[in-house]
């Protein structure tokens, strides 16, 4: 329980390098979550002989596949594989969310393009009419000398 809140310390702890889009960084955490997990089962579970198998049990355990080749054995081990699901969750939705949101950003980032180059256009167009009617008002304003009204 100790290695779960150090390592819940740990993830909070790096939260500030976690922005939006950020999928590098969240891939780093998740791999850090993954690797205290499968530290944690193999200082917990005696029948994980190795660190590897340690990193497989928590790949497993918090991608909720539990292929049943390396199963958690002992009571202890059972209830840290709830805080493996758990954590899983979290850190696997936010690598899945930061990709998706790359995708949508790109294509939003397309359609506010297309805009801002229809509202440049638009507002070009609007300021060539709006010097032509100020000419026009000038020139009705102060005619030729010839042609004012007597």
């Amino acid at each position: 329980m100790v290695a779960l809140v150090s390592l819940a310390r740990m993830v909070w702890s790096v939260q500030h390098l976690i922005s939006r889009g950020s999928v590098t960084y969240l891939l780093l955490v998740s791999v850090v979550v993954l690797a205290g997990c499968g530290l944690g089962y193999w200082w917990i579970d005696p029948s994980i002989h190795s660190f590897g198998e340690g990193m497989w049990l928590a790949f497993t355990t918090a991608a909720t596949v539990g292929y049943g080749d390396v199963v958690p054995t002992t009571p202890t081990a059972k209830v840290f594989s709830v805080f493996v699901v758990l954590l899983g969750y979290g850190v696997l939705t936010l690598v899945t969310a930061a990709i998706a949101t790359r995708w949508v950003e790109t294509e939003e980032r397309r359609i506010e393009h297309d805009i801002l180059r229809d509202l440049h256009r638009e507002l070009g167009r609007v300021s060539a009419e709006l010097s032509q009617l100020r000419s026009e008002v000038a020139a009705l304003r102060h005619p030729p000398l010839g042609q004012r009204p007597r």
